[in-house]
């Protein structure tokens, strides 16, 4: 994992905070900390969810994300997965055209 950071700044509400402050007490640990392991296992989890697969599949069907973010959120494996399959379709649309 990189040790890279990038500083963001995002409202939330009160609530939301004050329960993440509540459990950064009772672990010992700051509200960064629990706000990017929450972040972290959200991430994990959504792209375990087969209609979210689909969907950023989709943007990088249609460019709207690069191989790169696709790999961060997919993983290597299925990223190359989804790379060859987009490259066997635009295959196939270029074929379609040509023989219309």
């Amino acid at each position: 994992m990189s040790t890279d950071k990038k500083r963001v700044q995002f409202r939330a509400p009160d609530r939301l905070i004050d329960r993440a402050d509540a459990l950064a007490a009772v672990l010992g640990e700051d509200r960064t900390d629990v706000l990017v392991t929450a972040l972290r296992e959200y991430l994990q989890e959504a792209t375990h969810d087969d209609a979210l697969t689909q969907e950023i599949a989709a943007a990088y069907y249609d460019d709207e994300i690069t191989f790169e973010q696709l790999k961060a959120l997919v993983g290597a494996e299925e990223a190359a997965n989804l790379r060859v399959l987009k490259q066997q379709l635009d295959e196939d649309f270029i074929d379609e055209v040509a023989d219309a």
